[in-house]
């Protein structure tokens, strides 16, 4: 697999790690060093793309919140679960899963995802103005995008 990408992201070897990853969130069991930029991404993938059970809009935040309380972590106004990114990305991500070739393995998908501009961990600020993004009420609720709408 030769990745081009500016961001040098740090891929996965196997599928098992990525849904040890997901599987670590959900049961809020992951070391707090593994929850990497890497892996939210590589962790939500998995769950949309495997977990059709989980209904991801009502239940990630949720998710997300305990398992930041888990491992110490605080959900507050400046720290933890963040409404407005977690929105963006489940957004992204399930639009990129749609377009990934028929037959593709879980691993591949999330190594070209993490690749792709989506895994920058600036990406969101493509469509956001970081005044917007970063502000209290985005961390609350969802915001839509100020600069432009999303394209994946």
């Amino acid at each position: 697999m030769d990745f081009a990408c500016p961001h040098a992201p740090r891929l996965f070897g196997d599928c098992t790690a990525i849904r040890a990853l997901a599987g670590g969130l959900l049961a809020a069991t992951l070391p707090r060093a593994s929850w990497t930029h890497e892996a939210h991404l590589a962790a939500t993938l998995c769950l949309v793309m495997e977990r059709p059970d989980i209904d991801l809009d009502a239940e990630l935040g949720g998710i997300i919140r305990r398992y930041n309380v888990a491992v110490g972590g605080e959900n507050t106004d400046t720290a933890g679960y963040h409404e407005t990114i977690t929105r963006f990305y489940l957004e992204a991500l399930r639009r990129f899963a749609a377009a990934a070739p028929a037959g593709e393995r879980l691993v591949e998908t999330v190594n070209r995802l993490l690749a792709s501009p989506i895994g920058d961990r600036n990406y969101p600020l493509r469509y956001y103005s970081r005044e917007r993004l970063f502000s209290v009420a985005a961390r609350r609720a969802w915001l839509a995008p100020d600069l432009q709408e999303l394209a994946v």
